[in-house]
């Protein structure tokens, strides 16, 4: 069923307020207030769509409590009812922040539906221009997502086949991996995508509050609770709830994240009222659930609802042929964003990236490529430029790149087909076996192998 549009009507008058409740409750979830203090407190707790309020109240006028309303995060259509004849004064609200007026003398209903489902529309096409405004500047998708290794093009797969779908999303892998990213690009590609996407992490708040957060609380729930607050699932309605590291979840939260996935169903702390919630679940983790759910800590029943479609994030390491990829794409945008005219690696400098274990998986190489960006003196990223823990893990391990790469000042291009060439003379020419240790697919070598002009190798 879908939920009527919420509208608040503000008069001190009872029968006028009745009145229109009773014209207006079979298409909307009519409230009432008599006064602004009232319709204030209201305004605070729910996601009204539209306010219409009289002018003339008690203690405060209808325009004041307009230019408040607009003040919130999530401003409700407003409409103002003046007394007959006074046209200037509604005039003047619609410059002040009103989006409509209406003469109380005058007033049909007919008319008043019509305005405030003219309003409605307005208001829903304005977000989604934004919501396209958003999608233009990002390349929403999965465009921005580097990587041509064959485990990130399983992922790629699985995402287009499950984003049009209501299906709840496991994504499972190491920390710095991209699973927010993949999140995102489910959300993106799938018909939500115009409505908003939630991220909660669950790791970063106690039980308690990790709970309030969640499903929101009454005032007076708990102590410090002086207001009531809208939870996270409120706030994904009809979007994508994202929840990170849902593997630190304890049990009482377990069981009510297990009811709302069977009952689509929940219930604010401190409060009997049952809410509904019409969101798409997208859970990660870095640990193993399932070693969870066999030492006892996670409920297995959850498991299997949560991993609905399991996505897991490849480590970087099983992912080398990306890393010259990724760090060119971070290197445009760090020396964008500093002014700084760098175009590339020299050999030795990618050589070392390439053969650091990177147990912060693209995370750390995103934040060594911005360290090198923010040091770079020339036009190259040097071996010099990288944070102090990658080149030592370099020395470590005994590795000289002379023994891999011919020294000098080669582009990324230019060292990556001596990384193939090395790569073919290790597998004997057996080019399956290069291209995994490569970490690049069989299809991806032999275009690489074309464009190189090394097909005969």
């Amino acid at each position: 069923m879908v939920e009527k549009p919420m509208l608040l009507i503000v008069d001190d008058e009872k029968p006028t307020r009745e009145g229109l409740r009773a014209a207006l409750e079979d298409r909307y979830d009519v409230y009432v207030a008599e006064d602004a203090k009232a319709a204030m407190e209201l305004l605070e707790r729910e996601p009204f769509a539209v306010l219409l309020t009289d002018f003339r109240l008690p203690n405060e006028d209808g325009m004041k409590l307009i230019g408040r309303a607009k003040s919130l995060s999530k401003p409700p259509i407003c409409i103002l009812m003046t007394a007959y004849g006074s046209e200037e004064l509604a005039v003047d609200a619609m410059k002040r922040g009103a989006d409509d007026y209406i003469a109380k003398g005058r007033l049909q209903i007919d008319e008043l539906e019509m305005r405030i489902a003219r309003a409605l529309r307005q208001q829903n096409l304005e977000v989604e221009n934004v919501h396209l405004r958003q999608q233009l500047e990002t390349k929403f998708g999965m465009e921005n997502i580097v990587g041509e290794a064959p485990g990130m093009k399983d992922v790629f797969d699985i995402v287009r086949q499950v984003a049009p779908t209501r299906a709840t999303v496991l994504l499972e892998g190491e920390s710095g991996t991209g699973k927010e990213l993949i999140a995102r690009a489910i959300h993106q590609l799938s018909p939500r995508n115009r409505q908003p996407m939630v991220t909660v992490n669950c790791a970063a708040l106690a039980p308690t509050l990790l709970e309030s957060e969640l499903f929101g609380h009454e005032k007076g729930a708990y102590t410090g609770a002086h207001e009531r607050r809208v939870g996270r699932f409120e706030q994904a309605q009809g979007g994508t709830l994202f929840l990170d590291e849902i593997g630190e979840i304890d049990s009482t939260l377990q069981v009510k994240l297990l009811r709302f996935l069977g009952e689509r169903t929940y219930e604010r702390v401190g409060s009997n009222k049952t809410l509904t919630a019409d969101i798409r679940l997208i859970t990660a983790t870095n640990k193993n659930l399932a070693e969870l759910v066999k030492a006892g800590t996670f409920r297995e029943d959850l498991f299997f609802r949560l991993r609905v479609v399991e996505i897991r994030m490849p480590a970087l390491r099983e992912r080398t042929g990306d890393i010259p990829l990724l760090a060119q794409s971070f290197l445009r945008e760090y020396a964008r964003e500093n002014g700084k005219a760098i175009k590339d690696f020299t050999a030795e400098a990618l050589e070392t990236l390439m053969h650091y274990s990177w147990p912060g998986n693209v995370r750390e190489l995103r934040t060594a490529i911005e360290h090198a960006v923010v040091l770079c003196r020339g036009d190259r990223i040097t071996l010099r430029d990288l944070p102090p823990s990658t080149r030592a893990a370099r020395d470590l391990d005994g590795v000289d790149s002379r023994q891999v790469l011919t020294t000098g000042d080669l582009t990324v291009k230019e060292a990556e087909k001596q990384l193939i060439v090395r790569a073919l003379k290790d597998a004997d020419g057996n080019r399956t076996r290069a291209a995994g240790k490569l970490g690049m697919s069989r299809r991806t070598l032999h275009r690489k192998l074309h464009s190189y002009h090394l097909e005969g190798f």
